[in-house]
């Protein structure tokens, strides 16, 4: 790095550490440092609040494995949750070395890792080097914090070539970029400098771009060559099964996520991918472990959910097809349990319960009992119907039962939302904006959290107000189910506007939304109404 004035009187650092002998010892490491500003707690269930409330210049995050709740855990769920801001760096300290915690942590991709114990010299050396990286790409970082793309691009060419962090802001440009649509405009600055520097992170995002431009076969090349060289790059392994499946090659996508699996086991998202994959290649065994570790895995993680539980009762399903009518009887029992368990666990989850009356139709159908089969079908469409978001049930057919199914279809954002936020203005336009993306890709459902969590932010927010309006207005028109309180929630945030100072802009939106909510739905346009959607 350029020599650079490295300052510490003026960060602010959490360390979260459980041992308090640990906590004390890296205190004092900290001071003998020059940092005055040291908030250190134990591993609690207030940390993630405290790191979504609060902003902090530097997270230390202990990890041991035999606490309640792990370090490994908190990262998992900070980074599920959004709550790692860009301006903010996270090192994570771990006792426990092994590749399977290490590979684990990286996933939810701290700035560094560092083994305890360490010394004092170690922990400085880390510390210098994310500070020095912070100040160069500070601009980028807020500009992403605050959900601006386009300015974040801008800042990313102000990083002058001389930085040892300009690879770094090209990286961040060509991510961004694919985000935004612009994979070819990403394609060009990534193949200049992987050429040059053979970067295994310039590499995935690369790979990433041919994949995004459906260059698969370039996208396989690449990827092939970066696991001969890195064999511990995971990531790697998820973009190169994604690539086989795309080609049609489930077989050699299921041993690709089974190699990935096997150097990662702690990964919820990729045992489930493992189990989908060797379902729909009829490895029932395969996909029966990656269930079974899902669900063990899950207990205490961001990623738990009934779908685990489902997908293993299907698997009993599949096993009764080529049973012994004596081992039959016991499969469907266990495939029962497994259905009341999941719905014991998750008694909200009302999708859950519709996907699973389907699986029971399908498990009817097999035994030639089309009159309860037709009766669950009726169940799953009952419930599909008081869903905000309905399903496509003839799609969620195929994919609890294990049928394969497109690959291309983009999956649902099941990100966690904070349960309390603080008025933040800034904030509730950035949740807003992201709301907006959902809504203009047809997921009402996930555009409906989101735009409830900026009103959280922001109750005066006039432009939310307006796209829940016209969201409500959308969704009533499209279903005659729980019309009337859709209409009674357009009317509401409607009526909020008028007690709004508007923009001008605004005020041609609220006209317009009142125009359509004072006519019959039918005259509403068919189609979306993202045209309103500013």
């Amino acid at each position: 790095m350029n020599p650079r004035k490295i300052s510490y009187s003026d960060k602010r650092v959490l360390l979260i550490e459980s041992s308090g002998n640990m906590r004390s010892t890296i205190s004092q490491m900290l001071r003998q440092l020059g940092v005055v500003n040291i908030q250190a707690m134990t591993i609690n269930e207030q940390i993630l609040d405290t790191v979504r409330d609060e902003a902090f210049d530097i997270v230390l995050l202990g990890h041991n494995a035999s606490d309640k709740t792990t370090g490994i855990q908190l990262l998992e769920e900070a980074r599920f949750r959004g709550y790692m801001r860009p301006t903010c760096g996270w090192i994570f300290m771990t006792s426990d070395s092994s590749q399977a915690v290490v590979l684990h942590a990286i996933e939810s991709n701290p700035d560094y890792l560092i083994t305890k114990p360490f010394t004092v010299d170690e922990l400085k050396y880390r510390i210098d080097a994310l500070i020095a990286r912070k100040q160069v790409l500070r601009s980028i970082d807020v500009a992403i914090e605050a959900g601006d793309h386009q300015a974040a691009l801008v800042h990313c060419d102000d990083v002058p070539v001389y930085e040892p962090c300009y690879e770094i802001a090209q990286r961040i440009k060509a991510s961004l970029l694919i985000d935004l649509g612009r994979a070819d405009e990403a394609l060009d600055i990534l193949q200049q400098h992987f050429w040059d520097m053979s970067d295994k992170d310039t590499g995935l995002c690369m790979a990433k771009a041919f994949i995004n431009l459906n260059r698969l076969d370039e996208a396989l090349s690449l990827l092939n060559d970066l696991v001969e060289a890195h064999p511990l790059l995971v990531p790697a392994y998820d973009l190169l099964a994604n690539v086989h499946e795309r080609k049609g090659d489930l077989v050699l996508a299921r041993e690709t996520l089974e190699v990935a699996t096997s150097r990662s086991p702690l990964g919820i998202p990729r045992q489930m991918e493992l189990g989908r994959v060797a379902t729909y290649t009829h490895e029932l065994k395969v996909a029966d472990t990656a269930y079974r570790r899902s669900i063990s895995l899950g207990r205490k993680s961001c990623y738990r959910s009934p779908d685990p539980y489902l997908y293993l009762a299907n698997i009993r399903r599949l096993e009764m097809q080529s049973a012994e009518p004596k081992d039959k009887i016991e499969l469907e029992n266990k495939m029962m349990t497994l259905l009341n368990l999941a719905e014991y666990s998750f008694p909200k989850d009302l999708a859950f319960k519709a996907r699973a009356a389907l699986l029971k139709a399908k498990w009817c159908e097999d035994n030639q009992n089309n009159e309860q089969a037709a009766e669950f079908l009726q169940q799953a469409e009952r419930i599909n119907r008081t869903l905000v978001s309905p399903l496509n049930l003839q799609r969620e057919m195929l994919i609890v039962s294990g049928d394969a199914v497109p690959i291309l279809e983009e999956k649902v954002d099941q990100t966690a939302l904070p349960d309390k936020v603080n008025f933040d203005p800034v904030m509730s336009d950035k949740v807003n904006r992201l709301a907006s993306k959902h809504y203009m890709a047809g997921k009402y459902g996930q555009a409906l959290r989101y735009l409830n969590l900026a009103i959280d932010y922001n109750p005066t927010n006039a432009t939310v107000m307006l796209n829940l309006a016209q969201l409500y207005l959308e969704v009533a028109r499209d279903n005659e189910v729980n019309r009337e309180s859709r209409l009674k929630m357009v009317k509401r945030f409607l009526k909020l506007t008028q007690k709004s100072a508007l923009t001008e802009e605004e005020k041609v939106r609220q006209r317009q939304l009142i125009y359509y909510f004072t006519k019959p739905l039918t005259n509403l346009p068919k189609g979306s109404l993202h045209a309103l959607l500013k």
